[in-house]
C-alpha cells in the first residue's frame, strides 16, 4: 500500500510522520523528530534579530527522512509539508541547492541562500511599522512578517537583497528545491502569514508595493492549499522521483487540520507560542480591513473556510526563558545545573502548590495587537515567592492571558462544546493542564498525536 509522507519544519524540530490507510482512516505508521538547534545571531539586525541556519534544519531534515524505514520511504506517492508561518527566507533560483548521494539516495543542500528570518524576529519596531504603507489585508502588518521584513533590508541593508532573487518560508523553500519550480509557489495560508496580502481575491498587494520601491519580482505565485506544486526531480532518500509534493502550508492549520473534527471544539495549542482557536461557520469572510488592536485573527484554513484564532506569542518560551533565568543565577552563584533538571525540579515544586496569589502577566514577549505591553508580576507576599508558587503563577498566566484575547464567554456564544488541548508545553507539564482545566469551563481532551507533520500528510 502507498504511503504519505508529512513533514514539519517547526521553530525547533523537524518532524516527519509517515501515514498508511487503515480500516479506522489514516494511520501514523512511523514518525521520527530532530532538534534543529538552527538559531543563530543576526549581523544585521543586532539583538532585535531572531534568525536560524537554513544549512542546520535541512540537516534536522535529512536526519529525519534516514531515520525512517526504507521500505516504507519507497511506497511514498504524496509528500506533505507544513511550517513556521511570517519568516523568509531568500534564494538564487538556479543555485537554491546541490543535489548529493548520501547512504539513503540522493539528498539536497542548500548553496546560495540567506538565514532564515523568523516569525519571532522584532526587528521591525512599531515606529518603523507605521512608516510602511498600510495593507490591502484583513491581518495587520507585524514585525516578524515577510514582506516587513523585506521593507527593512530595503531601507536599513539595500545591498543584502541584491544577489538573491527568490523568496519565500522555510517550508516553501524545501518545496522549490525537491520539485525545482523556477518561480516558488505559496499556499493562501502562507502568503496570508507575510501581510501585503488580500485573501478574498487570493492576490498581492502590488500595486500598494511597486508604489514604495517593494521588489514585487520576489514575491512568489499563490495557490490553494490542498493543491499540488509540483513532482520530485529526484528519489530523495529512496522516495520515487516524481512524487506528488503538495503546496506548503502553515504548520498552525495543519496541527489543527489533525485534531479537528467537530465545529464545536476549540483547539488549544501550546508548542513554542500558544493558539486558541475555533472554526468559523462556512462561508465566513475577515472584515475588509484589520482592527490593530484585536487580538483575534482570522487565518485562512482549507475550501475557504477560516479559524478564528488568538495567537499569543507568550506559551512554551515564556516558561524556557524562565528556566533561563534560573540557570544564569544558579550559574552567577558558582554552581551548575542542567536546564532539564531544572524544568523538572520546577514542574515538582508546582505541583506540590495547588494555589499561588501571585499574578503574573507573562508576555515577555508582547502581543501583535501591544507590542509595547510587556511582563509584570503584581501581588507578590512573602507567602508566595517559592519556586513552586512562582511556577504556578507562570503556568496559569499563560492559560490566563490567551483567555483574554479570545475570552470563555466568547466562546460559549460560537458553540463551543470541549476543547482539544495539544502541543509540546502541554503534553510535557502537568501543571499548565492544571490550569487549563481550572479556567476553562469545558471538558479538555489531550491529543499528544496533535502535529502539523500528521495534518500536512493527511491534507494530501
Amino acid at each position: 500500500p502507498a504511503c504519505v509522507l508529512g513533514i514539519d519544519l517547526g521553530t525547533t524540530t523537524v518532524k516527519a510522520a509517515l501515514l498508511v490507510a487503515s480500516e479506522r482512516g489514516q494511520a501514523v505508521a512511523e514518525s521520527c523528530s530532530r532538534e534543529t538547534q538552527a538559531h543563530t545571531s543576526s549581523l544585521e539586525a543586532g539583538p532585535q534579530g531572531m534568525e536560524q541556519n537554513v544549512w542546520r534544519i535541512i540537516r534536522a531534515l535529512n536526519e529525519c527522512l534516514a531515520a525512517l524505514p526504507q521500505q516504507q520511504l519507497q511506497r511514498v506517492s504524496h509528500i506533505g509539508i507544513s511550517g513556521q508561518m511570517h519568516g523568509i527566507v531568500f534564494w538564487k533560483k538556479d543555485k537554491g541547492c546541490k543535489w548529493t548521494e548520501c547512504g539513503t539516495g540522493p539528498t539536497f543542500e542548500p548553496e546560495e541562500v540567506s538565514h532564515l528570518i523568523t516569525w519571532q524576529d522584532g526587528r521591525c519596531s512599531p515606529t518603523f511599522l507605521s512608516s510602511l504603507p498600510l495593507p490591502q489585508s484583513h491581518i495587520s502588518l507585524a514585525t516578524g512578517f515577510g514582506c516587513a521584513t523585506v521593507y527593512w533590508y530595503l531601507k536599513k541593508s539595500p545591498d543584502f537583497l541584491k544577489p538573491y532573487d527568490a523568496a519565500g518560508t522555510i517550508h516553501d523553500y524545501v518545496v522549490a528545491m525537491l520539485c525545482d519550480l523556477k518561480k516558488p509557489l505559496m499556499s493562501v495560508q502562507n502568503a496570508a502569514s507575510w501581510g501585503y496580502f488580500n485573501s478574498r481575491n487570493k492576490s498581492w498587494n502590488t500595486d500598494i508595493l511597486k508604489k514604495s520601491g517593494f521588489p514585487v519580482h520576489l514575491l512568489p505565485e499563490v495557490g490553494d492549499p490542498g493543491s499540488i506544486a509540483g513532482r520530485t526531480i529526484c528519489a530523495w532518500h529512496g522516495i520515487p522521483k516524481g512524487t506528488k509534493v503538495g503546496i506548503a502550508l502553515g504548520d498552525f492549520q495543519c496541527s489543527v487540520y489533525s485534531c479537528l473534527t467537530e465545529r464545536t471544539d476549540a483547539v488549544l495549542n501550546i508548542s513554542t507560542s500558544a493558539q486558541l482557536t475555533i472554526s468559523m461557520p462556512p462561508g465566513f469572510q475577515p472584515p475588509e480591513t484589520p482592527d490593530p488592536s484585536s487580538a483575534v485573527t482570522y487565518f485562512p484554513y482549507f475550501n475557504g473556510d477560516y479559524l478564528a484564532v488568538a495567537a499569543s506569542l507568550n506559551g512554551g518560551n515564556v516558561l524556557a526563558t524562565f528556566v533561563d533565568m534560573v540557570a544564569r543565577w544558579t550559574e552567577e552563584l558558582g554552581l551548575q545545573v542542567q536546564e532539564s533538571a531544572i524544568y523538572t525540579k520546577i514542574i515538582k515544586a508546582a505541583l506540590a502548590q495547588n494555589d499561588s496569589k501571585l499574578s503574573v502577566h507573562p508576555t515577555i514577549f508582547g502581543e501583535r495587537h501591544i507590542p509595547e505591553q510587556l511582563a509584570s508580576v503584581t501581588n507578590i507576599a512573602v507567602s508566595d515567592l517559592s519556586l513552586g508558587h512562582v511556577t504556578r503563577a507562570l503556568c496559569r498566566g499563560i492559560v490566563e492571558n490567551l483567555c483574554s484575547m479570545l475570552p470563555v464567554q466568547h466562546l460559549m456564544e460560537m458553540g463551543v462544546r470541549r476543547i482539544l488541548g495539544s502541543g509540546s508545553a502541554l503534553a510535557r507539564n502537568e501543571v499548565l493542564r492544571q490550569e487549563v482545566e481550572r479556567i476553562l469551563p469545558f471538558p479538555v481532551v489531550y491529543g499528544q498525536g496533535v502535529d502539523a507533520a500528521v495534518g500536512a500528510a493527511m491534507v494530501m
